[in-house]
């Protein structure tokens, strides 16, 4: 009896099977009431394919699969055979055969070992229905998005064993209170799918179905996404649709055709990372990695996808000189049918499983990155400002002495910060490579680098825009980020560091406690500048407006080390204002210079408006004014 519909095999061919998960790999089934796996797999070309396991000592003979035509998809029941089987599938084809991990496999071996398992998805009973039932208003694009972004490998280490990698469930009893406590709404996973190559850190993917083993059981993983959104976390995971690796166990030359891949290696091969490229416009292939997004969304409770990658996907000569890349039917460079997928992707996300994210990292000025389909954009929710980043830590690496001479690279994303829906990264990219640490690229001595973090932190989330960091900046790490080992959490022994982990966590509260930080990250009426003028003095001033135009801060921003007393600026209206936070406290390592009474504002105009105040900007350092209402 066959587990796959003449319906199904229809849907498959047309590209249309949006939960192609249920059917197609291992299932566990039964059939006339004996137990047993129903496998199932896309090999369209192949001569023979068997399954071949620990259950019949990988002999390719014991059990054929039956070709369903003119689908391409092989198909077997095997009795008696359950969750832990170890399995691959033997394709023949052109005379030789390979053993193939399952490309719907929900489970894997440890790397380096290859085999594919099967596994119960409904083994785990979730507890997060509460989460869910609120998921839509967590995610909402007018709700605080503080990121923290996660190596599972190399957050922590075992204190007995440095070489070893914490499970899931150790990670469930130290990573999410340790979230909770730092004021972070979600945290992002780099691909938590199997990858064979551990300093690929998940981004050549095998499995884009099976969570990776590394770390425990697929049931442990799913635990651990319950338990953060238990805590009140969102959870975002890293999905890589770009490319795929070239080892022989995997998707490459599947059923001895380039079958996932372009044949053409102006089309399918990656110059950068020497992978290979997904053949979008392949409708099997299309529905391969749809479902796949969706999958996770639907079985592991995830909250958003982060696309990588995604330039490489839009630009047909992306990394490529003249003469190495074919245009499109049009001439142009555009990937059409990349373009196609990735709306295609969106919409079914937003569809299937509405109040989740898709996040695009996206390197270009492609426009219309976060816009919906309908008005012609690809549809994701969120696109990382790398153009923030880049000219944000450019300016911050200058010295002091000199940034006068560059303050346009602070005032230029404001003339377009709300052409998208931005995330502000600063992410695992940014510390490696010979970069070095964010604390290891701030000029200065050592009091002023840790100032300079400081400040760099507190504009960035004042700045419009969602934010994300990668672990190990939430506490100023020194080293420049190794996979291979644990965070450097024996410098929380020292005041400086355990000051920039308090500031992280403040500025995270201080955004969810004020609408005027998150509700209108991506409307231009919650952002008006003061003074953006005083290149002389590397002073930037600004309000952030809530919906309500009458919930406002005042943020004020000093990137020289030399103190501003008395320092006028106009304010929107007369009246009181607090200090709220000042980044140069004792608490975090400063200097406490700053404005710990009231500061009254009167009706005596500057900066263009009726009402000004005076105040004391520290050296290195922010400083928010609310006002008392």
């Amino acid at each position: 009896m066959a587990l796959l519909t003449d319906y199904d095999l229809h849907l498959l061919g047309e590209g249309r099977h949006w939960k192609s998960y249920e059917k197609l790999g291992a299932q566990l089934h039964e059939v006339d009431g004996v137990c047993g796996v129903n496998f199932a797999v896309w090999a369209p070309n192949a001569d023979a394919v068997s399954v071949v396991g620990d259950f019949n000592a990988w002999n390719g003979d014991a059990h054929r699969m039956h070709k369903r035509i003119p689908s391409g998809i092989w198909e077997l029941f095997v009795p008696g055979l359950g969750q832990g089987t170890l399995y691959k599938f033997r394709v023949s084809a052109n005379g030789t055969h390979t053993d193939r991990s399952d490309p719907c496999g929900f489970g894997a071996e440890v790397p380096p070992r290859t085999a594919s398992v099967v596994v119960d998805l409904a083994a785990h009973r979730w507890r997060d229905d509460e989460w869910m039932a609120r998921r839509s208003t967590a995610n909402s694009l007018a709700a605080p998005l503080n990121v923290y972004e996660v190596h599972l490998g190399s957050w922590r280490r075992p204190g007995d064993d440095p070489h070893r990698w914490l499970t899931y469930s150790e990670l469930e009893r130290e990573l999410v209170p340790y979230v909770v406590e730092m004021g972070f709404t979600h945290v992002e996973f780099l691909p938590p799918t199997e990858h064979p190559l551990s300093a690929s850190w998940g981004y050549q993917t095998i499995g884009l179905f099976a969570a990776t083993s590394r770390f425990g059981t697929p049931q442990a993983l799913m635990s651990l996404i319950d338990a953060l959104h238990r805590a009140g976390v969102g959870v975002i995971v890293d999905w890589v649709p770009a490319h795929f690796p070239k080892d022989g166990h995997g998707l490459r030359r599947f059923d001895g055709t380039a079958l996932y891949e372009h044949d053409d290696p102006r089309k399918g091969e990656h110059p950068d990372w020497g992978t290979l490229i997904f053949n979008y416009g392949r409708t099997e292939v299309a529905n391969y990695l749809v479902s796949s997004g969706l999958f996770w969304l639907d079985k592991y409770h995830v909250d958003g996808l982060r696309v990588d990658a995604v330039a490489s996907m839009l630009y047909l000569d992306y990394s490529r000189p003249d003469g190495q890349w074919e245009p499109n039917c049009f001439g142009g460079r555009e990937n059409l049918e990349a373009i196609e997928f990735l709306k295609t992707f969106n919409v079914q996300v937003h569809h299937h499983f509405p109040g989740t994210l898709t996040i695009a990292e996206e390197s270009t000025a492609w426009a219309g990155v976060s816009r919906p389909t309908y008005v012609g954009g690809l549809g994701f929710s969120l696109k990382w400002n790398m153009g923030w980043m880049n000219d944000t830590l450019r300016y911050m690496r200058h010295d002091p002495v000199h940034r006068k001479y560059h303050h346009d690279e602070l005032t230029f994303s404001l003339i377009y910060a709300f052409h998208e829906n931005f995330v502000l990264p600063l992410s695992h990219d940014e510390v490696v490579h010979g970069k070095g640490s964010l604390l290891d690229q701030m000029p200065g001595d050592l009091w002023q680098r840790f100032a300079n973090l400081r400040l760099l932190y507190a504009y960035r989330w004042c700045h419009p825009g969602k934010k994300l960091l990668f672990m190990g900046g939430d506490f100023g790490q020194w080293q420049e980020w190794n996979f291979d080992e644990s965070l450097q959490w024996h410098l929380l022994e020292f005041d400086s560091h355990r000051g920039v982990q308090r500031a992280v966590a403040d500025l995270n509260w201080l955004v969810r406690r004020e609408p005027a930080l998150h509700e209108l990250d991506f409307d231009g009426r919650g952002f008006e500048w003061i003074d953006c003028h005083n290149w002389q003095d590397s002073v930037l001033v600004f309000v952030r407006r809530a919906a309500d135009p009458n919930d406002f801060v005042v943020v004020c921003c000093n990137f020289t080390p030399v103190p501003r007393q008395a320092y006028r600026l106009g304010v929107p209206h007369g009246g009181i204002y607090d200090e709220v936070f000042n980044s140069d406290s004792t608490h975090y390592g400063g200097g406490n210079l700053g404005n710990s009474g009231e500061l009254l504002a009167h009706a005596d105009p500057h900066h263009g408006r009726d009402h000004s105040l005076t105040l004391v900007l520290p050296p290195l350092a922010v400083v928010v004014l609310k006002p008392r209402r």
